[in-house]
């Protein structure tokens, strides 16, 4: 597959997803985006917005297998990873796979459960795989998460650890829709005999991994390069962060770049992409000071003052 037939598989996606959500497609595409980067996703929205919906749309146009997972204040890493269970037949112990053995996760309400029950999803996350009483089990492939979370500050939730957040390469947020999206989801809800629409069948598992393979043939030009690693550099420098941009996080924000221009039908990456792909990949990985929030900063601002001082590049 090359970059070409890869904007059309995604044009594809965006529109069967787009016909049973009703969200921007820019948002819709910044979510398959990372994706195709082959990372994860994070989406912090309030309650009602469709972040369900859309991670469970996404499953079905992808053609992979999906898992839903309601994490809750008793959930338990077992609940997520599977666990040793003893078979009274056999007289043995076997292996009783979790939830996240699927290609599509959703950890709904992810910040909902301690973090020690969140923590179990990491190994999951940066290796495909999950270790149970020193067993070790490969994860389905192609796989990613998709965590819906509400906003840290509503009742009953608890914060993701910095490591956590560090392992999603896209956060984004659904937003309210217009005022013509949300008259369409009245009539959606007035006429109860019809359905949502089918999104399944678009891509299938080959096609999916085809797909997420494009990004590596992208190309990068030295000054594109050095600007990735200046941005990511230039959060660490700012007075108002306590904790900038990992190494990781440059990293993600390369990957996210490529896939961006692999779904613009592009084979090359333009500072464009950088600066579109910047907010959701860099904006849950800062930690501000507590001066910087108590003052109303967000990581929003930050990332306008970083994108303002570093230089573009010219791809002349």
């Amino acid at each position: 597959m090359d970059s070409e037939e890869a904007a059309q598989a995604a044009q594809r996606v965006l529109s069967a997803v787009g016909s049973a959500v009703v969200a921007d497609r820019r948002f819709l595409a910044t979510v398959l985006t990372g994706v195709v980067a082959g990372g994860h996703v994070l989406l912090e929205d309030v309650p009602g917005t469709g972040k369900t919906l859309t991670a469970r749309s996404l499953a079905g146009a992808l053609g992979l297998s999906f898992k839903r997972i309601q994490f809750t204040p008793d959930l338990l890493p077992g609940d997520i990873t599977g666990s040793n269970v003893y078979d009274e037949a056999t007289g043995e112990f076997r292996f009783a796979p979790g939830p996240v053995f699927a290609n599509v996760v959703l950890a709904d309400e992810i910040n909902r459960a301690p973090p020690k029950t969140q923590a179990a999803l990491l190994e999951a996350m940066g290796e495909s795989q999950v270790t149970v009483d020193g067993e070790t089990y490969s994860l389905p492939e192609p796989f990613f998460v998709i965590a819906t979370q509400n906003p840290v500050e509503q009742e009953g939730t608890f914060g993701l650890p910095e490591a956590q957040r560090d392992r999603f390469t896209i956060k984004t947020a659904i937003g309210y829709p217009d005022r013509e999206g949300e008259r369409e989801l009245l009539d959606r809800r007035a006429d109860r005999t019809g359905s949502i629409p089918d999104t399944s069948g678009v891509l299938d598992e080959s096609t999916v991994s085809s797909l997420r393979a494009v990004p590596e043939s992208i190309r990068v030009a030295e000054p594109v390069r050095d600007y990735v690693v200046d941005l990511g550099r230039a959060t660490r420098e700012d007075r108002r962060v306590e904790v900038g941009v990992s190494p990781r996080g440059i990293q993600h924000l390369f990957e996210a770049s490529r896939a961006f221009a692999a779904i613009q039908g592009r084979g090359y990456v333009v500072p464009d992409d950088v600066k579109r792909m910047l907010q959701p990949v860099f904006t849950h990985r800062l930690v501000l000071t507590a001066d910087a929030e108590i003052g109303g900063t967000d990581a929003s601002d930050v990332l306008n003052g970083v994108a303002d001082s570093v230089a573009v590049p010219s791809t002349d």
